[in-house]
């Protein structure tokens, strides 16, 4: 519960941040890569735990919370503001997502975290709950990359040049993939707690990978 209660904050507060585009050094990219890697590390920690199943519960539990969010927000700039108010403005163009923008976080959110659970499944399943190392890395870096490339291009495709977007598509996958790197002796020790706390460790073994059975959990 509390792993889903963070995958959730940690997507809202992403789309926020992807507002900001930042430039450190040589390195331009967006502020949600702050927090957007987090939400694929508790992914593989509830893949790894508790199986896909649970994962495809909390990934279709995040997209419903980030709809949900989106549509406070634009009706919270539907409301007309009160006279004395001089942030209408800041405030328009914080939470004011552009569909585009918003279609592509949700599309991107959805195949990315899917394919990050997937593919932790599988490669389980496949190494008999060996090299979870491996695991991790291989299957943030596929879901994170698969996140990347498709939402620069329905976000921004046609507003930033394309040689720009490509080096930021590479920028961000190459930071997600050190982010993961960096991180990766934290989430060991958090899968080996809540494995010992929870008493499972769940092998997606005979299950439907299919999406869209959120019932079956």
């Amino acid at each position: 519960m509390l792993l889903g209660i963070l995958f959730n904050v940690c997507l809202i507060a992403a789309n926020l941040l992807e507002t900001k585009v930042i430039q450190i050094g040589p390195i331009i990219a967006t502020a949600g890569l702050i927090v957007f890697p987090i939400s694929y590390i508790i992914n593989d920690c509830i893949a790894e735990v508790w199986g896909f199943q649970k994962a495809r519960l909390i990934i279709w539990s995040g997209f419903v919370m980030n709809f949900l969010f989106i549509a406070l927000a634009y009706l919270a700039i539907t409301l007309p503001a009160a006279p004395f108010w001089e942030g209408e403005e800041s405030f328009n163009f914080v939470f004011g997502l552009a569909p585009r923008i918003a279609i592509a976080s949700l599309i991107a959110f959805l195949i990315g975290s899917f394919l990050n659970a997937y593919v932790m499944s599988k490669m389980k399943v496949a190494s008999r709950g060996k090299h979870f190392s491996l695991r991790a890395v291989t299957s943030t870096l596929i879901g994170g990359s698969a996140d990347s490339i498709l939402f620069f291009p329905i976000a921004f495709g046609g507003l930033i040049p394309a040689d720009e977007l490509l080096i930021m598509v590479g920028t961000q996958i190459v930071l997600k993939f050190m982010y993961e790197i960096v991180i990766l002796p934290v989430t060991i020790r958090v899968v080996k707690y809540i494995k010992r706390i929870e008493g499972i460790d769940v092998y997606d073994k005979d299950i439907s990978y299919n999406i869209l059975k959120v019932k079956d959990i």
